[in-house]
């Protein structure tokens, strides 16, 4: 998992509520195993509309998302999650996530950022209005800020960020342990069940 401590990207505002996973990404892009390819999916039936905010050249290339509230309801899929990262999202700001999307996106490294409603309306404003506005996700701070708005300040537990600052999914915790499984294993009796 790539580590996050700073970063800044152009904004692209999503105004949606109550934006689903299904919505995110539809259930037939759900047949791929690799982690990878999804982006073309991202909100697919949204893109086949005119004018959909995320096919506005002035929005190409975008890497903050700043969405409505509830964002990442429905089911449980992580596939909602790769496909904003692929599509090259690295932060996604709401007034609210569902919890299975947010523990979703912090186990893959996309930082879901909750700040209050007005906070989030006022940088959708921004971004509207200038579509080159920049915005930084500083989470070594837990800051959020943008030219001409007030620095917001957001929460997020000191293991989960430490983690995320560290570039760590659940597979490269353990690895950090390695050497300890290693010798374990090595001084377990070979009559007992091994995996390969």
């Amino acid at each position: 998992m790539e580590a996050f401590t700073i970063h800044t990207g152009r904004a692209v505002p999503l105004r949606r509520t109550d934006v689903d996973t299904d919505q995110i990404i539809p259930s037939e892009w759900l047949k791929r195993v690799e982690r990878t390819g999804f982006g073309a999916g991202l909100f697919e039936e949204w893109r086949n509309q005119p004018d959909f905010i995320l096919d506005r050249p002035a929005y190409r290339g975008a890497t903050v998302l700043i969405a409505g509230e509830n964002f990442g309801t429905g089911s449980s899929r992580e596939h909602a999650v790769w496909a904003l990262q692929d599509f090259g999202f690295r932060a996604v700001i709401s007034s609210r996530f569902a919890d299975i999307f947010r523990g979703n996106a912090l186990g893959n490294g996309l930082l879901p950022v909750q700040l209050p409603a007005a906070v989030v309306e006022a940088l959708q404003a921004a971004a509207e209005a200038d579509p080159t506005l920049e915005v930084t996700v500083d989470l070594g701070a837990r800051e959020v800020r943008a030219e001409g708005l007030p620095t917001a300040s957001f929460d997020l537990d000191d293991f989960t960020r430490w983690r995320l600052m560290e570039g760590l999914d659940d597979v490269g915790l353990t690895l950090r342990n390695e050497g300890v499984i290693t010798a374990f294993e090595a001084g377990r009796p070979g009559r007992l069940p091994t995996t390969v």
